[in-house]
């Protein structure tokens, strides 16, 4: 029996012996592997702040927290006839008793509420060192270029001489007769004739069209392009799409308020003031007024634009809590932006209507949203906004003075920056589309493909 439990002792003594041999030569083992993984795949903290350090150290294009591209995309700047720039401010200024200057290019571009086009020209006509922190720059060379502006002030093209002289003009003012038509077709024929418009049909192009009917005789030659414009009102969806173009913001005609949030000095609930009577998805504005013009503590008027109008306006917006802002002749208008900058919050009866920059604004923060059916019961629209708190009026207030800025044309990191932000981020798909069509085979669709991404066209209504 002794000898029994002696063998077993020993044969125990000799399997811990093995199995801690096991362990010492596996714990060998691994390690090694360890070192030649950590070799060829540096995954530690060391060695991941290593190869951080050399992907920075690379030109490569990656965005930042802000959304901003660190290499900015290339833009070209087209030398295009004055006649297409400054001819257009000149010919506006005739047409309205002006005379002829020497140098045209010390005219100053006009106030209206369309004036993106003369903000984005000039901004790109300031040294590089002026224009800070933008998501493009200018190059000089178009060989170097991702994109390619085409500045024709289009909307102002459009509002020059709508009527031709009387029969009994004289000879000058025939001679001086502006045609917008005439304009943009002569656009078309000079930018057909450069080799890079020609070499992708216009794909890399940007152009401005911001006033619902500029460019509306060549739209269907632009229509490639990237469009900057206001909404989509009256642009097929073949013509323009989220996807491809940019919705950019009317220049406000309204003072910014400069003052502090709250709402002791706005006694009034709701204002309006505007014109009354529109075409097509304005025609809402009659209804409104109808509900709204007799309501305790709303004033809503009708008005035109005009020096003494613009200061009511400012002095109402800036005592109002609430801001009517129904669709125009389409879906957007220029009182929107007003109501921003005034602190007063939007109330927005547009079914249809696009907003600009919403990658970055949340409008539901910042705006009341009713559907056109809701908003035309009597009694209704009214009734909800008594309703809304003092503090959430304060948190729209507080919301709109963070992102005011987005909407003033002349702050140095504010429209302009953005839509040039929102043209570089075009770039990625610019290129898919033009490298796609080298070699999809051209064939006739009943309905949009891919390649077609339509605006909003579901019919869904925005609700409070």
């Amino acid at each position: 029996m002794a000898r029994k439990y002696s063998l077993l002792k020993q044969t125990l003594a000799s399997l811990c012996f093995i199995l801690a041999l096991y362990a010492i030569i596996n714990t060998l083992i691994s390690s090694t592997a360890t070192l030649k993984l950590d070799r060829s795949f540096p995954f530690d903290i060391s060695n991941s702040v290593m190869v951080s350090d050399e992907l920075d150290s690379q030109e490569t294009d990656f965005p930042n927290t802000s959304g901003k591209s660190v290499f900015p995309v290339k833009i070209y700047l087209y030398d295009v006839p004055t006649r297409f720039t400054f001819g257009v401010i000149e010919h506006h200024g005739i047409a309205r008793g002006g005379k002829t200057i020497g140098k045209i290019t010390e005219l100053k571009y006009p106030g209206h509420q369309h004036m993106a086009e003369w903000f984005l020209f000039s901004d790109l006509l300031r040294p590089e060192s002026e224009r800070v922190e933008s998501a493009v720059v200018r190059v000089m060379d178009p060989e170097e270029a991702d994109l390619f502006y085409v500045p024709f002030f289009s909307s102002l093209s459009l509002i020059v001489n709508p009527i031709r002289p009387a029969a009994g003009s004289n000879q000058q003012q025939r001679k001086l007769a502006y045609s917008d038509e005439e304009a943009q077709k002569a656009l078309m024929e000079w930018l057909e004739k450069q080799e890079y418009w020609k070499r992708n049909n216009g794909r890399d192009h940007v152009f401005i069209a911001q006033d619902p009917n500029a460019l509306y005789k060549v739209i269907d030659m632009v229509k490639s392009s990237i469009l900057l414009i206001s909404d989509f009102g009256r642009l097929r969806s073949d013509q323009a799409s989220l996807v491809k173009d940019v919705i950019i913001p009317y220049s406000h005609r309204i003072n910014t308020y400069n003052g502090d949030i709250g709402i002791e000095n706005r006694k009034t609930l709701l204002f309006f003031m505007g014109n009354r009577y529109r075409k097509e998805g304005g025609k809402i504005r009659d209804m409104l007024f109808n509900i709204l013009e007799k309501e305790r503590n709303v004033i809503i008027k009708h008005g035109t634009q005009s020096r003494e109008n613009r200061r009511a306006a400012t002095h109402g917006m800036h005592t109002s809590k609430f801001c009517l802002n129904p669709a125009g002749d389409t879906p957007s208008a220029c009182r929107l932006f007003d109501s921003v900058v005034s602190l007063c919050v939007p109330v927005i009866v547009s079914d249809r209507i696009e907003l600009p920059f919403e990658d970055v604004i949340d409008y539901s923060k910042i705006a009341v949203f009713f559907d056109s059916v809701s908003a035309v019961k009597p009694g209704f629209l009214v009734s909800k906004l008594r309703k809304i708190s003092k503090q959430r009026i304060l948190d729209y207030q507080k919301e709109m003075k963070e992102v005011k800025r987005y909407f003033e044309y002349t702050d140095s990191n504010g429209t302009v920056n953005e839509i040039w932000r929102q043209v570089s981020q075009k770039l990625p798909l610019i290129k898919l589309m033009i490298n796609r069509e080298k070699r999809v085979i051209r064939r006739e669709v009943d309905k949009p493909d891919c390649s077609c991404l339509c605006s909003n066209q579901t019919g869904i209504r925005a609700r409070l």
